[in-house]
C-alpha cells in the first residue's frame, strides 16, 4: 500500500517549516519538499535584524537551518526535491518530483515570491554588498548614508519613504516621468526634503569596488548617461510569486498570488497557501511564520471532518 502523508508542505522557507512544526506537533505525519536549501529567500541575506529573538541579528542561512532542525525535532521529514507536477482536486493529492509520486491528504503551498531582478551583470554578486531588495529588512545598514531606489510602483515608493526616515539622501530612479504608486505614497515622497528623483531613467550599470559605490543611469528620452554615487541600491520592481505549478487548479489573482485569506484556505478543499505566495498586504519573515502557525488549526479541522 502506498504511503499517504497527512500533510505535504511544498517549500522549506519560514512559512513552510513553521507550518511543519505546528502540524507535526499536532500529530500529523508531515513531509517538507524543498528544492534548494532550508530558508528560501532568507538564505540570500547575511544579516537579518528584524526577526524576534535575535538581538544581534542572525544569518539567513543559519535561521533557515534552525527552523528545519526545529521541525525535524518533532518528526517532520524533509526531502530535497523539485516539484514538477501537482494534482490537487481529488481527496488524495498527488505531488510529483523527478524521482517519485507522493500522496497526501492535505497540501500546504509555501513556495514564496521572488524579488524581480534587473538582470545586470554584477547584480547577483553584489547582493548583501550594497544591493538589496527589501528596505524593511536591510534599510538600517544605510543609516545616515545615500541610497538609490529603483522603481516607481507601491513597493518602490514604500521602500523610498521608509529609507527617507533613515538615510541622509534617497534617490528614486524611475523609467517614467511620474510614479505609478498610490496617491498617499506619491504625495509623501514629494514632500520629503531628502528624496530626489531621476525621471525617465534606467540603471544600466552598478558601479562597485567589492561593494557598491554608485550606479550609471541612462535617460530614456535623450539617451544621455551619468553616474551617481551611492552607498546602496534597493531594487524595488516587484515580485514574482512561484505559482506556475498551480495555475488552472487554484484561484490566482491578477498579480499571480494564490487567493487565500487569514485562514490560509484556497478554493480547493485540503489545499492551503502560506507566506509570500498568498494574497496579503505585508510580506516579511514574521508574517510568513504567522501563517505557518495558523494553518495547522485549519488542517486539523479539515482532517477531522475528512474521516
Amino acid at each position: 500500500m502506498e504511503k499517504i502523508y497527512d500533510v505535504i508542505v511544498i517549500g522549506g522557507g519560514p512559512a513552510g517549516y513553521t507550518s511543519a512544526i505546528y502540524t507535526t506537533r499536532a500529530g500529523f505525519d508531515t513531509l517538507v519538499l524543498e528544492r534548494f536549501s532550508a530558508g528560501g529567500q532568507m538564505t540570500q541575506t547575511s544579516q537579518i535584524d528584524n526577526y524576534p529573538g535575535f538581538p544581534d541579528g542572525v544569518d539567513g542561512f543559519e535561521l533557515g537551518n534552525k527552523m528545519r532542525q526545529g521541525a525535524e525535532r518533532f518528526g517532520t521529514k524533509t526531502v530535497q526535491a523539485e516539484v514538477v507536477e501537482v494534482s490537487l482536486q481529488d481527496k488524495i493529492k498527488k505531488i510529483t518530483t523527478p524521482n517519485e509520486v507522493l500522496l497526501a491528504r492535505t497540501v500546504i503551498i509555501a513556495t514564496g515570491a521572488e524579488h524581480r531582478h534587473l538582470g545586470l551583470e554584477n547584480e547577483e554578486e553584489l547582493i548583501g554588498k550594497g544591493v538589496g531588495y527589501c528596505a524593511a529588512c536591510d534599510g538600517m545598514f544605510y543609516k545616515g548614508k545615500t541610497v538609490v531606489v529603483i522603481g516607481g510602483g507601491n513597493s518602490a515608493a514604500a521602500d523610498a519613504l521608509l529609507l527617507s526616515k533613515i538615510c541622509k539622501k534617497v534617490i528614486v530612479v524611475h523609467r517614467r516621468d511620474k510614479l505609478r504608486a498610490e496617491k498617499f505614497y506619491r504625495e509623501s515622497l514629494l514632500k520629503a526634503e531628502n528624496v530626489e528623483f531621476e525621471w525617465n531613467s534606467t540603471v544600466c550599470e552598478i558601479l562597485a569596488d567589492n561593494k557598491v559605490t554608485g550606479v550609471k543611469i541612462k535617460n530614456t528620452v535623450d539617451n544621455t548617461e551619468k553616474e551617481i554615487q551611492t552607498d546602496g541600491v534597493f531594487i524595488s520592481i516587484g515580485r514574482t510569486p512561484q505559482t506556475e505549478l498551480f495555475r488552472g487548479q487554484l484561484d490566482i489573482d491578477k498579480n499571480g498570488y494564490i487567493i487565500a485569506d487569514e485562514t490560509t484556505k484556497t478554493n480547493v478543499s485540503g489545499v492551503f497557501a502560506v507566506g509570500d505566495v498568498r494574497t496579503k498586504p505585508v510580506r516579511q519573515i514574521v508574517t510568513a511564520t504567522a501563517d505557518g502557525a495558523s494553518v495547522s488549526r485549519f488542517i486539523e479541522e479539515y482532517l477531522v471532518n475528512l474521516q
